[in-house]
């Protein structure tokens, strides 16, 4: 699989496809986005025998010190923003299992203490 087909080097060897509520993804970077790419990919969404064509976002799943689930994601922020924009409740992810080291990688001093 490539990023061609919606795969990335973190999700590529995942190949299930979770349904993850939008409430739960802590997005911690600023979104910018192209508008006209959210409204392209709302339409794709909006017609049911396209709609599968979006591939979905990669969710970082850690589990904190106290057993907490965190649900992180940095990419996908066309993908995010249309089905926020279309009220979904849910997003197609695929879960990478990672740890506090990981979002480390990410948010460097920022990282908050995950319980």
């Amino acid at each position: 699989m490539s990023a061609v087909d919606g795969s990335t080097v973190h999700s590529r060897n995942i190949c299930d496809v979770e349904d993850v509520p939008m409430d739960v993804i802590i997005r911690p970077l600023v979104l910018e986005v192209n508008n006209e790419k959210v409204q392209s990919l709302m339409d794709t969404l909006e017609d049911p025998s396209n709609a599968s064509s979006v591939p979905p976002i990669d969710v970082l799943w850690i589990i904190g010190s106290e057993g907490g689930n965190y649900f992180y994601s940095f990419g996908g922020c066309h993908r995010y923003t249309a089905h926020k924009r279309l009220g979904r409740k849910s997003i197609p992810a695929k879960l990478v299992k990672s740890t506090i080291d990981d979002l480390r990688v990410y948010l460097g001093s920022s990282t908050p203490d995950l319980k």
